[in-house]
C-alpha cells in the first residue's frame, strides 16, 4: 500500500541548480534508521531524497512500499532517465548502480551481481561531481565501509556530510568507518539528521563565493583565524588561497550555525577542539589508488621505461611523493614501478626508494599501516589486488610487504621543512591548487633544486609549471609530467625552507614591516646574507631552528626522511668535529673554538673552516639554545720550507687528535647513559611482553567464542529467513483471500485507531496508507452509522459481537459485523469490523414487498 503520488514522468524537467539533493546510504538495519529519518522530514522541505540501500539482486524490492508508511512524500522506485523531483523520495531498484547526470538518475548494470559492490560510493561520487556544494551525503546503519570514499568526494566539493551516531545504529560498521576516516561533518541520531540538514539549508551564505573578491574586513577576520591556527598547530596557512580557506571555514560555520566570521572567531577562541577540527578540515586529502588512471598508465608504459632506459646498467632511483595523504598515491607509484620493471631485462638491477610526506600526522600514521577498506576494489583491478594486497581476516586489505618496503613515510611541512634532494621523480599532485601564487613561486624552484638533471616532476590535472618554463619542459602535457632542464640555478636564488626571507613573513607581519622599518629590515637582511658569517641556531638536541646567511657550503639536506639536525646535515669533516659539542657548550657555558677543520664539499674540494660553538643565555627567548658560527680560513701561502710544512702538519694532526679524543670522551659518556636507559627499557619491555602474552591468550579464547557465536547466528539467520519466506506466502494468501471475498474489512486497535484495511473498505471510507494510526472517527465515510465507534467500544468491553444493517448516503446497504480482535496468545487487542454489501438483497426485498402490497 503506497501513498497516491502525482504522475511520474521519467523525462520530466530536472530541478534548478540550487535545489539540495540528499543521497542516503544504508544496508543492514537501515529500515529502522530510514523510518526515523523520513518521519522527521517535512513533506514540503523542497529537498530531493535519493536512497541507496544494499538490496538482494535476485528479489523484487518491497522497500518503496515499506517507506511509504513513514512519509507523506511520494516514494518511487527509480527508472532510467528519471528526473529528480523536490519533495519526493527516490529509491534504487535491486541489482543496479545509480548515477546522476544533469538532474537525471541513470541506472547502470553492476560489474557483478554478487560479491563486494559499492553502490553508495558510486552514487555519492556522481552526486558530488553533479551538485558540488549543493550535495549532501548521509550514511545510516549498515555493515562494511561503503560510502566512505563517496563522502570524501562530497566533502572535497564543499558539500555537507552527515553520519548516524554509531550507538543508535543497529549495524555501526558503516557509520564508524566514516567517522574514523574523518569525513563526517555532523554525527547525530537518525531522527535528528533532517533537522541539521534543514539548518544547513537555511544557513545564510555569509562568505564570498568562489572567484569573488574578498574585502578588507573579511581579510582581517581571516587573518585572525590563521593566527589562531598557527598558535594551536604550529602551521602557517597564510599563504593558502583565501577562497580555499573560506570554503573550509564556511563548512564549519554551517555546522555550528554561525552567521558571521566574527562569530566564528569568538567560537574558536573559546573552543580549542574546534581549532583542531578546522585544522583537520584543511588537511582533507582526497585521494585514492590510481587516481586519474590515464596518468598512471602513461607512467607505466612510457615515462618510467624511458627513465630506466637512461641507466642501462641499473641504478638505485629516488622519488619523493609530497602531500601523500593516507599513502594511496605513494603505493600506486611503487606498484606502477614494479610493473614497468617487469618489462626490462632480468639482469638490469633497479630499485626505487620512495619518500612520502604529509603535513597531517594522522594521515601519515594510517599510510604507514598500509591497511585499506574493501572499497579499494573500485579503483584497484583484480589482478593488482591479488598481487600487491593481502586480504585481512576482519575485512579490508593490507599492502604487500614488497611494496610497503619501497616507501618511507614522514611528517613534513612542505612550505617550511627542507626538501629531499637528488631525486629522479617528484610527485606533488593536487596540492599547488590550494596555495597562493607566492607559495607556488617558492615551491617550483625548490622542486627544481630537489631533482636530478632530467628528473621528472608530476603535477595534478589542474596544475602547471606556470612561468617556470626555463626550469622544466613538458614531457607529457596531458598527464602533467615535466622534465627538469639542466639550467644553472644558484642556491641563493632559492627560498630555502627554514631560511628567513622577507617574503616568508605572514601577510599580517609583512604589512607591519612595510608600515615600519622596511628599509632597515631590508638593509640588515642584505648585510646578513652577503657579509655576515654563516651561522645556525640549534636546540639542545641539535635540531636547527634558524638559518643565518649562506649555510649551503657547510650543510646539506640528508638523504632519507626529513631531518634538520645539525649532525645529519653537516658536511664531511665538520660532522665528526661537532659530535658532542652542543651538549658540552650547554654544560660549560663557554665558547668552544674548533679551528682549522678541513671540510670537503660535494665536488671533493677542501675548505679550511673555523667553527665557534656558543651556548646562548640571553635574551630569554633564546635561552637553552646554541649558536654555531662558521668562518672560512684563507689558504696558507704555497712557498713554505719543508720544516715548516712538517711542523704545521704535526700541529694539525695534534689538533685533530685532541678534537677526536674530546669527541670520543663525550660519545663514551653518552653511550653509558644510553646503556642504562636501554637496560631500564628492556625491563619494561619484558613486563609488557608478559602482559601481551596474557592478552593474546585471552584474545584467542575470545576468538573461539566469537566463531562459535557466529555459527549460531548463521543458523538463527537461516531459520529467520525461512520464517520470513513463510510469512510472505501467508501474507500473500491472506491478501488474496480478503480480496476474493469482496468484503470490506477494517481492523482497529484498542484505542479505536486504524490498524489495517482491505481494498474494498475504500468504497465506504476515504482511506489512504497514511491514515493508518488515525482514529476511525476522524475519517470521512459514506455510511450512515454515527454510533459505530460506540458499538465498537461496547464489543471491546463485553466481548460480545454485534451485527446490524446500515445504509449509505447514496442508497447502498451493508451488513455490519463487529467482532473482538483476538491474537494467537488469546489476548483481545482491538476489534474487526466487516461490511458485507447487501444492496441487491434489499432491492429484492423491496420488490417482493411491493408485489405483496399490489396483490
Amino acid at each position: 500500500m503506497t501513498l497516491p503520488a502525482k504522475p511520474i514522468a521519467a523525462r520530466g524537467k530536472p530541478p534548478s541548480s540550487d535545489v539540495l539533493i540528499i543521497g542516503i546510504g544504508c544496508s543492514a538495519g537501515g529500515l529502522e534508521a530510514l523510518e526515523k529519518f523520513l518521519r522527521n522530514v517535512p513533506p514540503d522541505s523542497g529537498m530531493v531524497l535519493v536512497i541507496v540501500q544494499h538490496l538482494d539482486p535476485l528479489h523484487v524490492s518491497a522497500l518503496p512500499g515499506l517507506l511509504q508508511r513513514f512519509t507523506r512524500m511520494p516514494v518511487v522506485e527509480v527508472e532510467d532517465g528519471m528526473a529528480v523531483e523536490a519533495d519526493r523520495v527516490h529509491v534504487i531498484p535491486p541489482n543496479k548502480d545509480l548515477s546522476l547526470l544533469h538532474g537525471r538518475l541513470h541506472l547502470l548494470e553492476p560489474f557483478a551481481p554478487r560479491g563486494l559492490r559499492l553502490p553508495i560510493d558510486f552514487f555519492f561520487r556522481s552526486l558530488a561531481e553533479e551538485r558540488q556544494e549543493r550535495a549532501v551525503g548521509v550514511i545510516l546503519s549498515g555493515m562494511g565501509s561503503d560510502g566512505v570514499f563517496g563522502l570524501r568526494s562530497i566533502k572535497e566539493k564543499g558539500g555537507l556530510t552527515l553520519v548516524q551516531e554509531p550507538a543508535s545504529a543497529q549495524a555501526e560498521s558503516m557509520p564508524r568507518c566514516a567517522i574514523e576516516a574523518r569525513v563526517a561533518d555532523i554525527v547525530a541520531p537518525a531522527e535528528v539528521l533532517p533537522q541539521r540538514i534543514m539548518q544547513f539549508l537555511r544557513h545564510p551564505a555569509g562568505l564570498p563565493q568562489q572567484g569573488t573578491a574578498v574585502d578588507g574586513d573579511a581579510l582581517s577576520t581571516l587573518d585572525q583565524v590563521v593566527i589562531l591556527l598557527r598558535e594551536r598547530s604550529g602551521n602557517d596557512f597564510s599563504l593558502y588561497k583565501s577562497n580555499t580557506l573560506y570554503r573550509r571555514i564556511e563548512r564549519r560555520m554551517a555546522v555550528h550555525q554561525l552567521a558571521t566570521m566574527k562569530d566564528y572567531v569568538r567560537f574558536l577562541r573559546s573552543n580549542l577542539q574546534e581549532l583542531d577540527l578546522l585544522f583537520k578540515e584543511l588537511m582533507i586529502g582526497v585521494t585514492n589508488f590510481f587516481r586519474d588512471a590515464d596518468v598512471w598508465e602513461a607512467l607505466r608504459t612510457k615515462t618510467i621505461p624511458e627513465l630506466l632506459a637512461r641507466n642501462p646498467d641499473g641504478k638505485a632511483l629516488r622519488a619523493w611523493c609530497a602531500a601523500c595523504s593516507t599513502g594511496e598515491e605513494a603505493y600506486s607509484l611503487a606498484i606502477v614501478f614494479k610493473e614497468a620493471l617487469e618489462t626490462l631485462k632480468p639482469e638490469a638491477r633497479f630499485t626505487l626508494q620512495i619518500y612520502a610526506t604529509d603535513l597531517d600526522p594522522d594521515a601519515v600514521d594510517k599510510a604507514r599501516k598500509g591497511q585499506y577498506p574493501d572499497n579499494i576494489v573500485a579503483d584497484v583491478s583484480p589482478e593488482r589486488l591479488a598481487r600487491y594486497f593481502v586480504p585481512e581476516e576482519g575485512g579490508g586489505y593490507r599492502i604487500a610487504k614488497a611494496i610497503r618496503e619501497m616507501v618511507v613515510f614522514a611528517t613534513q611541512n612542505i612550505a617550511s621543512d627542507p626538501p629531499f634532494t637528488k631525486l629522479d621523480l617528484l610527485t606533488c599532485r593536487n596540492l599547488l591548487i590550494y596555495f597562493g601564487p607566492q607559495l607556488q613561486k617558492r615551491l617550483l624552484p625548490l622542486f627544481y633544486y630537489a631533482l636530478n638533471p632530467d628528473g621528472l616532476l608530476l603535477l595534478g590535472s589542474a596544475e602547471s609549471i606556470g612561468n617556470f618554463g626555463h626550469l622544466f619542459t613538458p614531457e607529457n602535457n596531458k598527464a602533467r609530467i615535466y622534465r627538469r632542464l639542466d639550467q644553472s640555478l644558484p642556491v641563493t636564488g632559492l627560498d630555502f625552507p627554514g631560511r628567513p626571507t622577507h617574503e616568508a613573513y605572514p601577510p599580517i607581519e609583512a604589512a607591519q614591516a612595510e608600515r615600519g622599518d622596511k628599509l632597515g629590515l631590508l638593509t640588515d637582511h642584505l648585510i646578513q646574507q652577503n657579509w655576515a658569517p654563516a651561522a645556525v641556531l640549534v636546540n639542545a638536541n641539535g635540531d636547527i631552528v634558524y638559518f643565518s646567511g649562506r649555510t649551503g657550503k657547510y650543510l646539506e639536506p640528508a638523504a632519507g626522511e626529513t631531518n634538520i639536525n645539525i649532525h645529519a646535515m653537516a658536511r664531511e669533516g665538520l660532522r665528526e668535529a661537532l659530535t658532542g659539542m652542543v651538549r658540552k657548550a650547554l654544560k660549560d657555558l663557554q665558547p668552544i673554538c674548533l679551528n682549522g677543520l678541513r671540510l670537503i664539499d660535494s665536488h671533493g674540494s677542501t675548505q679550511i673552516v673555523d667553527v665557534i660553538v656558543q651556548a646562548v643565555d640571553k635574551p630569554d627567548a633564546l635561552c637553552g639554545r646554541v649558536l654555531i658560527v662558521f668562518k672560512d680560513v684563507a689558504a696558507l701561502p704555497r712557498r713554505r720550507t719543508g720544516k715548516k710544512v712538517a711542523t704545521e702538519a704535526i700541529e694539525t694532526l695534534q689538533q685533530e687528535l685532541h678534537q677526536t679524543r674530546e669527541a670520543l670522551q663525550v660519545t663514551h659518556e653518552e653511550m653509558q647513559t644510553t646503556v642504562e636507559e636501554i637496560k631500564s627499557s628492556n625491563e619494561e619491555l619484558q613486563s609488557t611482553n608478559e602482559e601481551l602474552q596474557s592478552t593474546n591468550e585471552e584474545l584467542t579464547t575470545s576468538k573461539e567464542e566469537l566463531q562459535s557465536l557466529n555459527e549460531e547466528l548463521q543458523t538463527v539467520n537461516a531459520e529467520l529467513q525461512s520464517k520470513v519466506d513463510d510469512l510472505t506466502w501467508v501474507r500473500n494468501d491472506m491478501a488474496n483471500l480478503l480480496n476474493s471475498t469482496e468484503i470490506a474489512t477494517v481492523f482497529l486497535d484498542s484505542e479505536m485507531r486504524l490498524r489495517r484495511f482491505t481494498t474494498y473498505a475504500t468504497r465506504l471510507y476515504k482511506l489512504i496508507p497514511g491514515d493508518i494510526g488515525r482514529p476511525l472517527s476522524d475519517l470521512v465515510t459514506d455510511l450512515d452509522y454515527p454510533q459505530l465507534r460506540t458499538d465498537a467500544m461496547a464489543v471491546l468491553s463485553t466481548l460480545v459481537f454485534k451485527e446490524l444493517q446500515a445504509a449509505t448516503h447514496d442508497g447502498r446497504w451493508y451488513r455490519v459485523r463487529i467482532m473482538p480482535y483476538r491474537t494467537q496468545d488469546n489476548v483481545i487487542d482491538g476489534v474487526v469490523i466487516t461490511f458485507i454489501d447487501i444492496s441487491a438483497l434489499k432491492q429484492l426485498e423491496a420488490q417482493l414487498i411491493k408485489r405483496g402490497d399490489g396483490a
